[in-house]
């Protein structure tokens, strides 16, 4: 049976969301990665965009988890997450530079095994190697406005072209641009390619091409205009933050790096609670 990332990316996409108290609740997109610890124990790792966490103030959020019936019959179970101790304190890894957060999580047995291995998110060769540039199609996954494909709770899967040059390397173009609409609830989710075909420079065979390539953390505006064009952090960072967990600091960024004009944070979706 052939590997399919869509399918398993869809299933390790979960919403996160948290009530405000006064009708309304914040919502964004998160993703679980399987990242075991130096020992070798198995550890369950969420991740997110920074600053859905940031804008939800209570001490605890809800995952949206997902629990599988019979005959195929699905519910949406969310449980609560821990996101900051009784001081207030986060209780996230933020990556020093980058708008990314990594977060321990004790998932439901189900959930610990959707999570993807860290192994499946790019790095800059994979970028170089497949010969990546403008217009190739990626694939995002999130919960525009709050919204789910359906009553279970699984994620909105959208389609977009890569709307910048060039990819890489990361240290100097962090992020690049994918031209699809972001709407409020899409921040954090997961940025992806998965092609059952294609060849690679050299290669005289076509390919599976499957990966990460990182996660949305901004959209494009000018004079409060949305020009529905995402910006998209390479996975690179979400790898050092999730090493950060472990004390493993990143590089420092080069001077070259420079916010792209425009950019504002995708946001996580506030809305009426039904």
């Amino acid at each position: 049976m052939a590997w399919d990332l869509s399918v398993d990316l869809i299933k390790a996409t979960v919403q996160l969301e948290q009530p405000l108290g006064d009708g309304t609740r914040t919502v964004g997109t998160g993703f679980l990665i399987e990242s075991p610890t130096a020992d070798g124990r198995s550890r369950t790792v969420l991740v997110t965009a920074a600053h859905v966490l940031d804008r939800m103030p209570a001490l605890q959020a809800r995952i949206g988890y997902r629990v599988e019936g019979d005959a195929g019959a699905w519910r949406y179970a969310p449980q609560s997450l821990a996101i900051r101790d009784d001081d207030r304190t986060p209780l996230w890894t933020r990556h020093p530079s980058r708008d990314i957060a990594a977060i321990v999580i004790q998932a439901p047995e189900e959930f610990a095994r959707a999570a993807i291995p860290l192994s499946w998110l790019a790095q800059d060769e994979t970028f170089t190697r497949y010969g990546l540039g403008p217009g190739d199609e990626m694939m995002a996954l999130g919960f525009p406005r709050g919204l789910s494909a359906n009553q279970a709770g699984f994620p909105i899967l959208r389609s977009g072209r890569v709307a910048s040059y060039p990819l890489a390397p990361s240290s100097v173009f962090p992020t690049f641009l994918l031209d699809f609409s972001v709407f409020p609830g899409n921040s954090g989710g997961p940025v992806f390619m998965a092609e059952g075909a294609r060849r690679r420079p050299g290669a005289a065979e076509a390919q599976e091409v499957q990966f990460v390539a990182g996660i949305l953390t901004q959209q494009v505006e000018l004079s409060g205009e949305r020009l529905e064009i995402g910006i998209v952090t390479h996975a690179r960072f979400v790898r050092e933050t999730v090493a950060l967990i472990d004390g493993v600091a990143p590089p420092a960024p080069t001077p070259s790096e420079r916010p792209v004009a425009g950019a504002t944070a995708a946001s996580a979706a506030t809305y009426a609670e039904p």
